[in-house]
């Protein structure tokens, strides 16, 4: 009796602290697949680019966000939409308009932004297991300042965290500093 009786206690147990566990956010991307950015699930880690529709600079960005995810192709990348007013129509002819090819999803109460920290668009933030920030910043140094553009990128600050993770090494520079727009 006192066997049954412990392992009924040890289910109950086991069971609590199961539902009381948290599970990463679940979004649904443009076509209503789900997608949980937290969680890399099989990949070296997820890359989320933080992206208003309306700032020229993210619009910039669209091309080298494309090669980017075409390059690297051991991480998770999400393009994170942070207009709270933006529909998904509007979302849908954006991505479509500036041929954007990773998932996009929509962060309207900018539960995303908050995890990660994310202040103006574009913004980079690399997330490893268990949520770990491994980089979060610029793209590269395309912009040396809001409105002064370079006519070439001179380092490019993501392609080199992502190098160094896929090498098992320490990211050198963890953060950075993005310019952009302002998350609304």
């Amino acid at each position: 009796m006192r066997v049954v009786s412990a392992i009924l206690w040890l289910a109950a147990g086991l069971a609590a602290g199961a539902a009381g566990a948290q599970q990463a956010p679940v979004f649904a991307d443009l076509d209503g697949v789900a997608h949980r950015p937290l969680e890399p699930a099989g990949k070296l880690a997820s890359v989320l680019f933080f992206y208003w529709h309306d700032c020229p600079v993210a619009n910039s960005y669209a091309p080298e966000i494309n090669r980017i995810c075409a390059h690297y192709t051991n991480f998770a990348f999400y393009v994170v939409q942070v207009d709270p007013d933006l529909t998904l129509a509007a979302a849908r002819q954006h991505a479509r308009e500036y041929d954007l090819r990773a998932p996009v999803l929509l962060d309207p109460q900018h539960r995303l932004v908050k995890l990660a920290k994310a202040t103006v668009t574009p913004e980079a933030v690399v997330l490893g297991a268990q949520g770990r920030r491994l980089y979060r910043g610029r793209i590269d140094d395309l912009y040396a300042a809001p409105g002064k553009r370079r006519a070439a990128a001179t380092h490019r600050d993501l392609r080199e965290a992502l190098d160094a993770i896929t090498a098992g090494r320490p990211v050198k520079t963890k953060e950075t500093k993005a310019i952009g727009c302002a998350i609304p």
